[in-house]
């Protein structure tokens, strides 16, 4: 097939502003479509994500709206699916149906090849840390396609080697694109830092935000003066904390990238992470990382972090000073790992898949 590939980008789920690394993967990849003459994509988003994607067409379903609530979301879900005749048919041209954050919503038809991006299956290897609800909302949507899919894309080494084992996926048919970091943004800050540690991240229980509290506790010992920085959302549910803690919730990318250029440190004690991006955007940025030596965490922060093992206060404040401690080093480590990842390579392996999606959809 010499004509682009015409591709169709279901995005139907996604909650503006609410979905962490999952919402910047699909936002920069919209932007990488729009730059390549092998793939025509259009992005099919809900009402209350209008305006979304950077480059490429989109089409604006007006009857479904999202909220970040599983309820908003499952209801979200009823309104693509009463209206699953007419989406498929706006989406009729597309050689393939993509969809970026794992729910099919709407299936494709059966001429269509079916591409699904699946970040983890952390609810299969930590299912206490999911309610109910949650778990089969995951093995329904995730589970059920991944295994029907033409192409799967996963963001880590990791992440595929979990999938074939959990879900027993087909090696061939799993394509790994790890993310990136937009260097041009992310800038490196080579001068003095204030005195605070940053952690991005939601208020999951997997993102461990009561074992970095012990360990701040224990770190201030060694430097009594240490603050902790928490942004992201979901954090009201973490409770009271210690006045040492700036709990400043969701922040804009500018105020993340001015914390990521003044922190002393970034700590990262995730408990399971699909691939962990906020510790690349914080090496561009030139700050030292402490990260946490689960999941595919390893895989991303290589020699250029110090890694500690997450169930073990102790060992996050020992990682905490150390990186403190070894800051310069750190920096220059850090500024050499990022350029290991980039949106570049990310696009190019979307392309990758689609190919493969295509041909084993036609052969």
């Amino acid at each position: 097939m010499n004509d682009p590939l015409r591709v169709a980008l279901s995005m139907l789920t996604l909650v503006r502003g609410g979905m962490g690394g999952s919402e910047t993967y699909a936002r920069a990849l919209t932007e990488q479509l729009s730059r390549t003459d092998a793939v025509t994509a259009t992005a099919f988003v809900p009402a209350s994500a209008q305006g979304f994607s950077e480059g490429i067409s989109e089409h604006v379903v007006h009857s479904v709206r999202t909220g970040p609530s599983t309820r908003e979301r499952l209801l979200g879900l009823a309104h693509v699916t009463a209206r699953s005749g007419s989406i498929r048919r706006s989406m009729a041209e597309a050689d393939i149906v993509h969809f970026p954050f794992t729910v099919p919503a709407p299936t494709p038809v059966r001429t269509q090849a079916a591409v699904q991006t699946l970040l983890d299956v952390q609810h299969l290897e930590m299912p206490h840390m999911f309610s109910r609800v949650e778990l089969l909302y995951r093995r329904h949507f995730y589970e059920g396609f991944a295994a029907k899919a033409d192409a799967v894309i996963t963001i880590s080494h990791f992440a595929k080697a979990r999938m074939i084992h959990s879900l027993g996926l087909d090696p061939d048919r799993i394509h790994v694109a790890h993310l990136g970091v937009d260097t041009a943004r992310y800038t490196p800050n080579l001068g003095t830092r204030e005195n605070f540690v940053l952690y991005p991240a939601r208020g999951w229980p997997h993102k461990n935000h009561a074992r970095l509290i012990e360990a701040m506790t224990l770190a201030r010992r060694e430097r009594p003066d240490l603050r902790l920085v928490l942004t992201g959302g979901g954090l009201e549910g973490l409770g009271d904390l210690p006045d040492w803690v700036d709990r400043r919730g969701l922040v804009s990318q500018d105020e993340l990238l001015r914390l990521y250029q003044s922190a002393s440190a970034l700590v990262f004690p995730s408990l399971y992470e699909g691939f962990g991006l906020p510790p690349l955007e914080a090496m561009a940025s030139g700050c030292p990382v402490a990260a946490s030596n689960a999941g595919s965490l390893p895989e991303v922060v290589g020699d250029a972090a110090v890694q500690f093992d997450p169930h073990e206060p102790e060992a996050i404040a020992a990682g905490i000073v150390q990186a403190i401690s070894r800051g310069a080093e750190l920096t220059r480590a850090g500024l050499l790992q990022v350029q290991k990842f980039s949106w570049d390579n990310c696009g190019d392996v979307h392309e990758q898949a689609y190919r493969a999606a295509y041909h084993r959809k036609n052969s």
